[in-house]
């Protein structure tokens, strides 16, 4: 059974919930303001965890006590955070979520921490080799993202690399990823970049699933149980690198990611039980 080694973002979520979402200029009142564990890094790592699998987390907080308390809690969760470094001269990365009353939210990342990835990241994956599988996202420096795959694939891991939040990435690093995962509008900005995935895995949410061209149904929710979609597409990812790692064949391991973001929306925060 191989390790899953997560290099990515960890935020201090600001949430609160609206009615609505506001207009171009518009103020609305918010009812009130948790502070709960995000950043899609971390997110998938906890996934990961959650799913069984043995799980490093490689990353970056600020010197402050939300920095603190999150590896803290990673570690409390059996996740090995000897790879998180405290950046001395930085802020740990926050978002702001809003989430109305339907379960869709708006989320404004600034970064903090984790835009200081650099090669000490970078490093870490050749703690890794075959049967592995290194995790990647977007939240964190671009081409640290794209050295930490090439690495990994060379070293013999399996590469995940889910393109949220979207930007263009080499042609070399996306036709190595096995599977890129992307929802419907990133799929879009992956097809007009002209990059040619290896394997693609696409999500739909409440409509399931496509790897290669293979669709899959998502796991039914009731709309009266949908509390927050905030982290349902880290849970999933999290999930899918989990089932890879243990050996689990495609339909086993997209059978368990959506288990996983079908269970992520009857929850508040992208994590279950959030608060730091």
């Amino acid at each position: 059974m191989g390790r899953v080694m997560v290099l990515g973002s960890l935020n201090v979520d600001l949430v609160t919930r609206v009615e609505r979402h506001p207009q171009p200029g518009e103020t609305l009142l918010g009812e009130g303001l948790l502070q709960l564990a995000g950043g899609k890094g971390a997110n998938q790592a906890v996934a990961a965890a959650a799913a069984g699998a043995e799980v490093l987390m490689v990353g970056c907080v600020g010197s402050d006590a939300g920095g603190a308390a999150y590896v803290k809690r990673l570690r409390d969760r059996g996740i090995d955070v000897s790879r998180v470094r405290v950046v001395e001269s930085g802020a740990s990365g926050h978002a702001i979520v809003a989430v109305d009353e339907r379960g869709e939210n708006t989320i404004i990342v600034v970064p903090g921490a984790n835009d200081l990835l650099d090669d000490t990241e970078i490093d870490a994956v050749d703690l890794l080799g075959p049967g592995d599988v290194l995790l990647l996202q977007l939240e964190v420096p671009l081409p640290v993202v794209c050295a930490a795959a090439r690495r990994a694939s060379h070293r013999g891991a399996r590469v995940i690399v889910n393109t949220a939040p979207y930007a263009a990435l080499p042609h070399d690093v996306v036709a190595l990823a096995d599977p890129v995962v992307a929802n419907e509008h990133e799929m879009v900005a992956l097809a007009e970049s002209g990059t040619e995935p290896g394997s693609l895995l696409v999500t739909f949410g409440a409509n399931g699933a496509s790897w290669d061209g293979v669709s899959v149904p998502a796991h039914a929710v009731a709309a009266v149980d949908v509390l927050d979609t905030t982290g349902a597409g880290d849970a999933f990812c999290g999930a899918l690198a989990a089932a890879l790692a243990s050996g689990a064949d495609r339909e086993a391991a997209l059978d368990r990611a959506l288990a996983a973001g079908a269970a992520a929306v009857r929850h508040s925060g992208a994590q279950r039980d959030p608060e730091l």
